[in-house]
């Protein structure tokens, strides 16, 4: 099959996986999936996306042996070089201008599988798996940047080729991941990796990848995927919570026009009303894209997920409590976290209610720690906050966690969601004024009462300055501040508080001091739950402060 041929075939495939017909996109790619790199590289790819949303694995080793298989089908198609050229290369590291269309083509497509091997591979859950991986990434990423030399280089002629904006899209794709993707990286980070030859410019990986989504390749939409990512997921859960929501109404709009009923189109269409408050949308949206399709169930998680939010936003904890019931009977990805959060809702129901429900929050609590995951030996740091904080209830005399499901709202950066709706930041505020009370009043003073104070201070400071109450808001920040000595548990409270500070001073517009707050937060404290999370966080603010620690000295290496 010549490549025109397959790669108009694999965009076929492209549209029946959009239009939700999985196991009909796999059916027409399998069969020349030995011999042509392009049906090779489509089959994997839906494969690593099956395995990596339902983390099973039996998925994960179908995954791992047709990427495996896919491997050995481009490297088919690569230059053959010999040993003297080779070590030439690898030396002076120049691309080779002599390939063909079809040996560029598959340079691409290796180093395109090599990655999605190397997420794998991560997900191996050994040192040696993780060791693996990052080589398998640095080679990825030197052949994309070989590959961006070769379309520098392309003659004219060579560029009227119908190929060629496929080519080029795959590279706008992988270079734009790699650059966006580094660029989240705290500074200490990102130096090792620039050091290592990465490059991490986020101006430079947005430009590529918004070039990669309106180049109508085949991969276009693997950019747009990656651009909606950034702005609907990455900014929020790791970044100050700013998503560039206009960019990604309009990379979704032609995908809309195209897939009305697609899962992916639907899910990301509730996502965006979601963050922009419209949270009865949003949960109508969700709903749409559950019934949808029936065939992959993991999209329905994902949903459930996004829908326990929304209605935790409104404290509709019923209908909250739902979604994370189900989302603990049917999903792999993290049952501590699930458990956890299904626990923490039912928490802020009345007991009457919980009774009513069938469910014993103290027995619930009282699983998480047990169903902790390790990913490379490691703990994952949201697991390892739920568990730490359900600890509470494993002792005979259980003691309360005062609002658990707000605390976690404040994990996955909620408050600044819920913030684009002031009545029902009030309203969540009332709740925590009410905690505030009973902890005021309670006669029994447990180890664990400054902290639970602090906690409700710091969701309280949250709401206030959504709503615009700076003055107030800051004496509920300093309030943790100063009670830093007095804390028993919450190591996190300190910094994360003064992180939030920090934010509050820039809305006042006081940068000097907010970077000063914030740098605090950053310099001063380590080994408290969730640290990576802050430094992500961190990171995200000072960029957009513009401060000079932030700023990296300009990249080694070209990008």
């Amino acid at each position: 099959m010549d490549l025109e041929t397959a790669l108009k075939e694999c965009s076929t495939a492209l549209d029946l996986f959009l239009n939700n017909r999985f196991a009909d996109a796999l059916a027409l790619l399998k069969p020349w999936k030995s011999q042509s790199m392009y049906h090779a590289m489509g089959y994997s790819s839906i494969l690593v996306m099956q395995a990596g949303m339902t983390f099973d694995p039996k998925d994960m080793d179908a995954a791992m042996t047709s990427l495996r298989e896919s491997l050995q089908t481009c490297q088919r198609f690569r230059k053959k070089t010999g040993i003297v050229e080779t070590l030439t290369n690898l030396w002076y590291r120049q691309p080779v201008d002599t390939l063909t269309e079809e040996e560029m083509h598959a340079e691409l497509c290796y180093a395109e599988v090599l990655l999605q091997k190397a997420a794998l591979t991560f997900l191996d859950e050994s040192i040696i798996g993780f060791i693996k991986g990052g080589m398998r990434i640095r080679n990825s990423y030197q052949i994309y940047k070989d590959c961006q030399a070769l379309a520098n280089v392309t003659k004219e002629m060579e560029k009227l080729k119908s190929t060629h904006v496929h080519f080029r899209g795959g590279v706008n794709m992988g270079i734009g991941s790699f650059n966006l993707m580094l660029s989240l990286l705290p500074s200490r980070v990102l130096r090792l990796m620039e050091f290592l030859g990465f490059s991490g410019d986020r101006e430079l990986g947005l430009s590529e990848l918004r070039e990669g989504a309106a180049n109508n390749s085949l991969r276009s939409i693997l950019s747009t995927l990656t651009l909606l990512m950034f702005h609907l997921y990455i900014t929020v859960i790791l970044g100050t919570g700013e998503g560039n929501l206009t960019e990604a109404e309009a990379l979704l709009e032609p995908y809309i026009e195209k897939f009305p009923n697609g899962a992916l189109i639907l899910f990301y269409i509730a996502r965006i009303a979601l963050l922009k408050g419209n949270f009865t949308f949003a949960q109508e949206k969700y709903l749409a894209c559950i019934a949808a399709q029936e065939e992959w169930r993991q999209i329905h998680h994902l949903c459930y997920w996004e829908l326990m939010w929304a209605y935790s936003f409104e404290q509709n904890w019923r209908e909250a409590y739902r979604y994370a019931d189900l989302l603990c009977k049917e999903s792999k990805w993290s049952q501590a976290v699930y458990v956890f959060q299904k626990a923490a809702i039912l928490s802020m129901l009345p007991e009457e209610e919980v009774t009513e429900l069938g469910e014993n929050v103290v027995e619930l609590f009282r699983q998480v720690d047990g169903l902790r995951l390790r990913i490379a030996g490691k703990s994952i740091p949201t697991e390892k906050f739920a568990a730490k904080k359900a600890q509470r209830y494993s002792s005979s005399h259980p003691v309360k966690l005062v609002v658990p499901a707000l605390e976690m709202m404040y994990v996955w950066n909620g408050f600044t969601v819920v913030g684009k709706r002031p009545e029902l930041t009030e309203s969540i505020l009332a709740t925590l004024e009410k905690a505030e009370e009973q902890l005021k009043d309670d006669p029994n003073l447990s180890e664990y009462h400054l902290d639970d104070q602090c906690v409700v201070q710091l969701l309280k400071g949250l709401c206030l300055r959504q709503l615009g109450r700076m003055v107030q808001a800051e004496l509920c920040f300093n309030h943790v501040i100063s009670s830093e000595k007095d804390i028993k548990h919450e190591n996190y409270l300190v910094p994360f508080t003064m992180y939030e500070l920090g934010l509050l001073h820039k809305q006042k517009g006081d940068i000097d001091k907010a970077i000063a707050v914030i740098e605090n937060a950053k310099m001063n404290y380590k080994d408290y739950n969730m640290e990576s999370r802050l430094h992500f966080r961190i990171h995200a603010a000072l960029n957009t402060m513009g401060s000079f620690s932030a700023k990296l000295p300009p990249s080694r290496t070209p990008a």
